[in-house]
């Protein structure tokens, strides 16, 4: 199994992106090197093998490309978190406030039915506003959240605190 310090050997540091004073962590050499992607997608594997889920929820768009792989993993559904206006049935739908103005998320409301054991996963745990949105659709559904999920948290942001009491692992912490 690959190890956390194999994996962040990968990621790179790309300073000022998307703005000045910002420095962005990029997972995507992750995903470009099969071994690490794989190996990154059996840690989250191993950790979720024995907690009985009913789905992976992924959140738009980089929790897809760890959501789907590792719902096939573990043989469970996805369901996808997506922006307004992509999904084409009746929705559940959440907006939540960002830095500067608001964003919306939305989930098919038959993608969970009550009850139903679900792991949040997406890239990066930043300041936990958008997985809160996605664990406030969960409640919408009466979903049961195993955990929230991430490659990379950023720690000095404080988005685990926002998610409470949902538990929360990340492979990397910045």
């Amino acid at each position: 199994m690959i190890t956390p310090s194999e994996l962040e050997r990968l990621v790179m540091n790309v300073p000022d992106f998307p703005k000045p004073g910002i420095m962005f962590k990029d997972l995507t050499p992750i995903f470009l090197n099969p071994k690490a992607f794989q190996g990154l997608i059996e840690v989250f594997a191993e950790r979720y093998r024995g907690e009985n889920l009913d789905a992976v929820v992924a959140i738009e768009s980089r929790g897809f490309v760890i959501g789907a792989p590792l719902a096939a993993a573990l043989g469970v559904g996805l369901v996808l978190v997506r922006k307004p206006g992509k999904l084409p049935r009746p929705t559940h739908r959440r907006t939540y406030a960002l830095e500067y103005g608001t964003d919306t998320l939305e989930m098919h409301q038959d993608a969970v039915r009550p009850g139903a054991r679900v792991l949040i996963v997406d890239d990066v745990l930043a300041t936990g506003g958008t997985a809160k949105a996605v664990s406030d659709l969960l409640g919408d559904a009466q979903a049961q959240i195993v955990e929230a999920a991430f490659v990379a948290e950023l720690g000095f942001l404080s988005g685990r605190k926002r998610l409470a009491p949902t538990p929360v692992f990340a492979v990397l912490e910045y």
